[in-house]
């Protein structure tokens, strides 16, 4: 089961200032990686971007978030949309083995810091000093690239390098046509006021595809709901209505991008809902078990 978070490029375009736009993206990531969402996607709204705190800037602050805090400094360094990462509310990613990254028996990323010669390179972990691993048959590993170091005791320490992705969650920059369009995309969501009203008929109807299929749910911007960076009117947003759902019990609507169009919170008490307080409210629900 795969899940994708979507997030448009403009989703700080409200933000007064950097400090701002950095804090916000930090619980953007924080949710994210509270509810195990595999991809992060900044998808482009070219219309509504503001200044320097455009798409560019977004996906820098998101990818150096879900950066392991014991890498940041030599995968970033110093960079100018990076001034107030301070702000950033620490993630604390458990492994995606189960166990903690800090302990034994876990993997977690490393950086390769020098290749040698007989496969065998040095590798930054986060450990105390860099450790020196075997490279397994097949692989090719180049100085700076991330690695998953897979660590079986700290004392001694004792570690191999696995040939596999990175665990956690992953930050990526592309348009909503080919992140909705991906093969493990499972159940496609677009998370709008002018959706369906999420009800629990309906959450236990979803619960069963989005366990089997995974799911991709979109958020739209500040101002800028999915409607209007999509370009179409609220209106032709039709509700399938729950009396009579479709085979799978997702039905289509209007745009033929989406499976569903959901309001997961249809009684607001304001008049807005942040991008951010709409990731809770949406992956809290859609998370349940049947």
């Amino acid at each position: 089961m795969t899940i994708s978070v979507l997030v448009p490029s403009s989703v700080t375009r409200e933000a007064e200032d950097k400090r701002e736009a950095t804090r916000k993206l930090g619980y953007i990531a924080r949710a994210a990686t509270i509810f195990r969402a595999d991809r992060l996607v900044v998808y482009p709204d070219r219309d509504g971007d503001r200044g320097r705190f455009d798409g560019g800037f977004v996906t820098t602050v998101l990818r150096y978030a879900t950066t392991p805090p014991y890498l940041r400094n030599e995968v970033w360094g110093m960079r100018d949309e990076l001034e107030y990462v301070g702000v950033l509310p620490p993630l604390r990613a458990m492994s995606q083995t189960g166990s903690e990254s800090d302990g034994s028996g876990s993997s977690r990323q490393g950086i390769v810091t020098e290749v040698g010669p007989d496969q065998r390179v040095r590798v930054n972990c986060g450990l105390q000093h860099p450790i020196s691993l075997n490279v397994p048959p097949g692989m090719a590993v180049d100085e700076g690239e991330r690695v998953t170091v897979r660590i079986s005791s700290r004392r001694p320490v004792r570690a191999k390098l696995v040939d596999r992705p990175l665990s956690g969650l992953s930050v990526e920059r592309t348009d909503l046509q080919a992140a909705l369009g991906r093969e493990d995309a499972g159940v496609r969501i677009a998370a709008s006021r002018f959706g369906e009203e999420l009800t629990v008929g309906r959450l236990a109807t979803l619960a069963g595809r989005i366990k089997d299929d995974g799911m991709t749910v979109a958020f739209g911007a500040p101002e800028r709901g999915l409607p209007a960076i999509l370009g179409i009117e609220a209106s032709a947003i039709e509700p399938s209505g729950e009396d009579e759902p479709a085979d799978d019990g997702v039905e289509p609507t209007a745009d033929p991008g989406f499976d569903l169009w959901l309001n997961t919170v249809p009684d607001q008490g304001s008049d807005v809902v942040r991008t951010e307080e709409a990731l809770f409210a949406t992956l809290a629900p859609l998370s349940l078990r049947e």
